[in-house]
Formats: C-alpha cells, structure tokens, sequence
C-alpha cells in the first residue's frame, strides 16, 4: 500500500470512529432554572430587594388554579431558598401528599440583624448589633408591599405560611403575637427568643380572629434555646381550641446549624397532612 493510500484509509476510519462516537457534536450546557427573581424598590425600607420565587409544575399548565404561598425568611440562594423549595416540590408530589403544591416565596437578605429584631433596650444587645430594631418596618414591608406584589404577579388563594429560622424564627413568632393576620401557618424553628431579655415571651396572646397552626421546632441547642422554645409552645399551647392548632417537635440529634431541613419536614406533615 503506498503512502496516498495508506493516509486515505486511515482518515476513513478516523471519521468512521468519529461519527459512531458523535465526537463532532459539542454537548449542550445551559441554565438550569429553578424559579423567579422579582426586584424591587421598597419605600418602606428605602431600598432594593429581591424575592426568590419557586413555582409548582403545574402551574404554567394549569392557569385556572390558585395556590398557597410559602413564604421563607433567609431565603436568598446562597441561604435556604433552594432546599425548602426542593421540599415543597417533594412533599407536594402525587405519590407523597404531605402538602398541597405551593410557590414558595424567598425573601432575600440585606441586613438580617436589622430586620429581624425589635427595638433592643438591653445594652448588651445594642453594642452585638448595632444596626438592630427594623422589625417593625419589616413588618409593614412584608404587609404593604411584598405579599400584594406577590398577589398581584402569581396566581394565588390567599393561604399563607412563613418559615423562619434562628433571627428568622424570632421574627416569626413577633408576628405571630404582634400581626398574626398576616399568616395562616406559622413555621418556627429554633428562635431566637434571648433577644432583648426574652421580650416577646412577655407578651399577651392576641385573640385569632381566623384558624391558625403553629409548629415549633428545636435541636440539641443549649439550654437557654430549647427552653425557650419550650416556653413558647406552652404560651401557645394555652390558647389551643380547634381554630388553633401548636405542635411542638425536639430534634436531639441536630444542633443549631441542620435543624432546619428535618424540622420544616416535620412541620409539612403537622400542618398539612392533617387538612
């Protein structure tokens, strides 16, 4: 064979290897999507914000359906947005049933220590966080502002829940005692109830003018943590009737840092499962 015809044979079996492989074909990377980010300007607060939105299957697909509202303290991407979403999407599966489908609304951080905490008057608590007391604004920005703009873009039914953690879960229960109107279900995960010598613990129960249910959550935490949770659901306990439901759950093989996950998987099925 000379050397003409050796090179042809051997670029004929090249391509040949090539196409059986597909090695001409380069793959395809794109976006894996999960959701919706809405900004925008609150006036309340005076600054940007941003809202992570997951959106159920079906919810391109069926345009007449209204669907609850999930909506997630700490819930930037980089925070909690995208394993509760990941849970809503589980527990509202056909085979599952825990819960109905939902959109879970993630409300992105600025300042958390800002926005989750009243007013302090303990010295001790002013100097560790200086920028604290925006509760009250976050509130009001949660009220006026964020839940009509959620109205106003998605499809839903009215039915809402909050989830929060730690800071988060101290805001939680202040507007469970301060606005309660604001949320059916309330999901509250290892608060933070030290916060200004344990104010919120002294408040008054305010009268539900509407069905409720409450789920609070602890791990292995330290004392002062789980009993004060413990404190809280027995405040809460005392009002129990059939409009208002409290469940209370210990993990004592989590902490601080991985209660989370497990808790609001508890509380799915407290809350929902039941209805």
């Amino acid at each position: 064979m000379n050397a003409r015809s050796l090179l042809f044979a051997f670029v004929l079996f090249a391509t040949s290897v090539c196409v059986s492989v597909s090695c001409a074909q380069e793959p395809k990377v794109s976006p894996l999507i999960v959701g919706q980010s809405v900004v925008f300007q609150s006036s309340i607060l005076d600054e940007e914000r941003k809202l992570n939105v997951y959106l159920p299957h079906s919810y391109s697909k069926n345009t007449a359906h209204k669907y609850p509202v999930i909506y997630l303290l700490d819930g930037s991407l980089d925070e909690d947005f995208v394993h509760i979403a990941g849970l809503t999407q589980f527990g509202s599966f056909s085979w599952i049933e825990m819960l109905p489908e939902a959109i879970v609304v993630g409300l992105a951080n600025v300042d958390r220590k800002r926005d989750f905490t009243s007013p302090p008057t303990d010295e001790k608590d002013k100097l560790e966080f200086p920028t604290a007391g925006g509760s009250g604004k976050f509130m009001k920005m949660l009220s006026q502002e964020v839940q009509p703009l959620i109205q106003k873009l998605y499809r839903v039914n009215g039915k809402r829940t909050i989830i929060g953690q730690s800071l988060g879960g101290l805001l939680a229960t202040e507007i469970l005692l301060k606005r309660p109107e604001l949320f059916d279900n309330y999901i509250i995960i290892s608060p933070g109830l030290w916060w200004d010598n344990r104010s919120l613990l002294e408040l008054k129960l305010p009268e539900f003018q509407k069905p409720h249910s409450v789920f609070v959550g602890v791990g292995k935490e330290g004392d002062v943590m789980e009993q004060l949770a413990k404190e809280l659901f027995s405040k809460l306990e005392k009002n129990r009737s059939d409009r208002f439901q409290v469940h209370f759950q210990h993990f004592p093989k989590l902490d601080h840092g991985d209660t989370l996950h497990l808790a609001v998987y508890a509380a799915f099925e407290k809350l929902f499962s039941q209805k």
